[in-house]
C-alpha cells in the first residue's frame, strides 16, 4: 500500500499542522470501516457502516441493529471502541488517525445537547456577569462547547486534569 504525504497548510508565512487530503482520509475511513465490520462478525452483531469525510478527519458511524451496549453509560465504550480503530489505522498506514466513531447516533445526539446546554450556560454568564463551570467533559464535548460559545461571541477555556477536565464559560 503506497503512502501519501500529508499536505501542510502555511498561513500569512506560519506553518500550521498538516492537513491530510481527501484520499488519504477516504483510505483511513476504509481501513477503519474493514476493522469495524470484524468487530462486529466477531460480535455477531448487525449494523451498517457509513464512512464520510468531515472537518479534516474520516468519520464513521455504525447504524442499526441494537448497537445501544457499543456505546456504554456515558459514551465510555465508544471512546474505547474508536480508540482502538484509530489505533488499527495506524497500524496499517504509519500514521496517527483522528478518526471520529459514531454509534447509534450517540455523538450526533450529543452534540445537540451541548449546543443547547453551551447557549443556556452563555445566556447565565451574559445575565449574570459571572463565569460559569460546566461539569468534567470528555475532548469530544469540550470543543462543542468552546465552538459554540465562540459562535455566541464569549470565550471559554478548559482547566483541570483529565478526566475531571471541564469547561468555563466567560461573560463578554
Amino acid at each position: 500500500m503506497a503512502k501519501t504525504k500529508s499536505e501542510t497548510v502555511v498561513e500569512e508565512g506560519v506553518e500550521a499542522k498538516p492537513v491530510k487530503g481527501v484520499a488519504k482520509l477516504e483510505e483511513e475511513g476504509d481501513i477503519a470501516a474493514d476493522y469495524l465490520e470484524a468487530l462486529l462478525d466477531i460480535a455477531d452483531l448487525d449494523g451498517d457502516i457509513d464512512i464520510d469525510v468531515e472537518n479534516d478527519r474520516a468519520a464513521l458511524a455504525i447504524v442499526g441493529g441494537k448497537l445501544r451496549h457499543l456505546v456504554g453509560s456515558d459514551g465510555e465504550v465508544l471512546d474505547a471502541i474508536q480508540e482502538l480503530t484509530r489505533l488499527a489505522v495506524q497500524t496499517a498506514t504509519g500514521d496517527r488517525s483522528r478518526l471520529m466513531l459514531d454509534i447509534d447516533n450517540f455523538r450526533a445526539n450529543r452534540r445537540t445537547e451541548l449546543t443547547k446546554l453551551a447557549g443556556e450556560m452563555a445566556e447565565e454568564a451574559k445575565s449574570t456577569g459571572n463565569s460559569i463551570k460546566l461539569a468534567p467533559m470528555n475532548a469530544f464535548e469540550r470543543k462543542i462547547i468552546h465552538d459554540t460559545i465562540q459562535e455566541l461571541g464569549l470565550s471559554s477555556e478548559s482547566d483541570g486534569e483529565d478526566p475531571h477536565r471541564f469547561v468555563v464559560i466567560y461573560p463578554a
